[in-house]
């Protein structure tokens, strides 16, 4: 079995992040759209746990921990689609940190080795699920990234 110890820890470490940009931040503050951009900063912390499931459970052939209204509403090609509720804002920051120890867990115990590969936007093919953990931490990084600048029009 592939010791994921460090991918881990980074993604940990991105989670944390994520959670401190929107957890002192109001309800209005998470949802609003700055002019000109196309998301806020919720979706985009929806988005990660959506897309690391998507990216890692689905592409091996498994069920998604989260059901799939939740990662219809935050995956790749969607939108923001009204308010997020405060039951929701709270539904995303414990699936940001609950999903990291559930996927150590899972590693450890369920066959991953049915991965499909593929071809990201990015220009490059995930061919395991070790790839998709580090293309995935990769991805966190840069929605970081945008959560960062969001917060910036919001504050």
């Amino acid at each position: 079995m592939q010791d994921y110890t460090d991918a881990l820890a980074l993604l940990r470490a991105s989670r944390a992040n994520i959670l401190k940009q929107f957890t002192p931040l109001s309800s209005e503050q998470v949802n609003q759209i700055p002019s000109g951009l196309n998301n806020n900063i919720i979706w985009n912390a929806g988005h990660v746990v959506a897309t690391m499931e998507l990216l890692i459970y689905a592409l091996s052939g498994l069920k998604t921990p989260s059901d799939k209204e939740f990662i219809d509403r935050f995956r790749k090609g969607s939108k923001p689609e009204g308010i997020v509720s405060e039951a929701d804002r709270q539904l995303i920051a414990e699936r940001l940190i609950s999903s990291v120890d559930q996927l150590e867990e899972d590693l450890a115990t369920l066959d991953f080795s049915n991965f499909k590969a593929y071809p990201t936007s990015y220009g490059i093919t995930l061919s395991s699920v070790g790839d998709a953990i580090a293309f995935n931490n990769m991805h966190e990084a840069m929605h970081l990234g945008t959560m960062i600048v969001l917060r910036k029009f919001v504050d």
